[in-house]
């Protein structure tokens, strides 16, 4: 055991065949190891012989011992040089191959691969022993079937490793007995390179496709938007992943359950924008996209409430077992039963939320006034959002000296689609000049804890000059007696 130590130093700090004393080397020797191997096992028998017979003559004094110590020496460089061709060629035929990598999900949604290695060299097997003709004990003690410390991970595109745990450690792995390893993927690949690593230094990162676990007959599904904020009358879009593992079932039919009636969707492809209500899986695509387009309703109901979450299951049911699928779309399903049924599904979530709109309405925005007469000027208010609105106040510029009143001052609260009227008075100063006179009215509220203005309205009051009545009187009695007047006269001259 000693000497094998030895030869297993000397491969690591050579990587050449010793050659004994007078032996022929062949620089092939280390091209072709199996035929290095053979003329070192020639060599080493031929060095044993020759070693046997000189103790043999030593016995009888036929040599001395100096001859004895050379024979010997020939015979252990022809052993040691046999030990390591032998070692050389055991290495040079280590080999561990991929079996099988199968990626799977959890119950709790992760996904893994399950990677079945095994060692493949042809060392270990019954027809390498009996070609290179090694007697047994030397070749069990060598462990051609064993190989030692196999490292594994799995690596993306960028060659990181994307396995957990990152690498894993095989300790032995026999001949004819594979080893499984479970990794779990921390970014969800089809493909991955397995890089491995053992015995004297050897690697090998084979890139492979990963085979589908085909014994779970479903669709596996993933999003990475599986709730979302969504105004009412306006739509969310959620991204969705479908996985097939089955080997038995190819198409599926989708599907959106526990939604309220009011709440309109629909399962989109994301390249040709087509609606769809069915997938078919190939042997070369067995991953899928999908958009489930959701529109909302511009008004609560009483399903649909402000701030109050839905929840709700996107599914994939397997075409040849659409009949054990109730499609009343009254039913509440409970997550439960959708697993005792064994379909893929995924869960979702929307919360409706409003958003406040503030319209001022107007009849009119232009009047005309006396110089001491008020201005009413009524303006409705009307929340056309999709949330209440509070504290709507009102802000007005004002012309110099004017001042004005508000009934009421402020709405403190205004439901969705409500109106309520505003009536703002306003009273010139006692010596305002004639002219026309701009007040910008602005309007706030608050929606959801945020500002909302309305859109600032301009109402033009014209101050027109005061008239005298009594001289409007006077004047129009002298009108009217110029005119009788002239009656009376023309008919005087008639009667001449």
């Amino acid at each position: 055991m000693f000497r094998i130590i030895i030869v297993v130093i000397l491969i690591f700090n050579s990587g050449l065949f010793a050659q004994s004393p007078g032996s022929y080397y062949n620089p092939k020797d280390d091209q072709y190891r199996l035929l290095g191997l053979k003329r070192a096992r020639e060599q080493y028998e031929t060095a044993k012989s020759e070693y046997d017979r000189n103790k043999t003559l030593f016995q009888k004094e036929m040599i001395s011992t100096k001859e004895l110590e050379r024979a010997k020496s020939t015979y252990d460089d022809a052993e040691v040089n046999y030990h390591q061709a032998l070692l050389a060629v055991l290495f040079e035929k280590q080999y561990v191959s991929v079996v099988e990598a199968v990626k799977y999900q959890t119950k709790n949604g992760k996904n893994h691969v399950r990677l079945k290695l095994a060692n493949t060299s042809g060392s270990g097997s019954e027809e390498f022993k009996k070609l290179i003709n090694v007697e047994d004990k030397l070749f069990r003690s060598l462990q051609p079937d064993i190989i030692n410390n196999v490292y594994v991970s799995l690596l993306n595109e960028s060659n990181a490793i994307i396995s957990q745990p990152y690498e894993a450690k095989i300790e032995e792995l026999h001949f004819g007995k594979p080893t499984t390893i479970d990794f779990a993927l921390l970014q969800d690949l089809d493909a991955v390179t397995v890089n491995i690593v053992y015995g004297n230094g050897a690697q090998r990162a084979p890139k492979i496709f990963l085979q589908k676990d085909q014994s779970v007959n479903k669709v596996v599904f993933q999003s990475e938007q599986f709730s979302q904020e969504v105004n009412l009358g306006s739509s969310a879009s959620f991204s969705i992943n479908l996985e097939l593992f089955s080997g038995s079932t190819n198409i599926y039919k989708l599907d959106v359950i526990n939604l309220p009636k009011q709440i309109n969707r629909f399962f989109i492809d994301p390249s040709t924008q087509a609606r769809l209500n069915q997938f078919k899986f190939t042997e070369s695509s067995q991953t899928k996209r999908t958009n489930l387009q959701v529109y909302l309703p511009d008004r609560p109901t009483g399903d649909i409430k402000i701030d109050k979450p839905i929840s709700f299951y996107a599914v994939a049911v397997p075409y040849d077992r659409i009949n054990e699928f109730d499609p009343n779309p009254d039913k509440v399903w409970t997550k439960e039963e959708l697993d005792k049924l064994d379909i893929g599904y995924l869960k979702l979530e929307i919360v409706p939320k409003g958003t406040g709109e503030l319209k001022v309405n107007a009849s009119q925005l232009f009047f005309t006034s006396q110089s001491n007469d008020k201005i009413n000027v009524p303006i409705d208010i009307k929340n056309e959002g999709t949330r209440r609105l509070y504290n709507i106040e009102f802000e007005l510029d004002m012309p110099l000296n004017w001042r004005y009143e508000t009934n009421p001052k402020i709405i403190e609260s205004l439901d969705i689609r409500d109106e309520k009227r505003v009536v703002f008075t306003f009273i010139p100063p006692n010596d305002v000049p004639v002219g026309k006179y701009d007040i910008r009215l602005r309007t706030t509220s608050l929606a959801d804890d945020k500002p909302v203005q309305a859109e600032d309205k301009t109402i033009t009051v014209e101050i027109k000059q005061t008239e005298n009545v009594f001289g409007t009187i006077l004047l129009v009695l002298l009108i009217v007696g110029l005119v009788a007047g002239i009656v009376i006269f023309g008919i005087k001259l008639t009667r001449k």
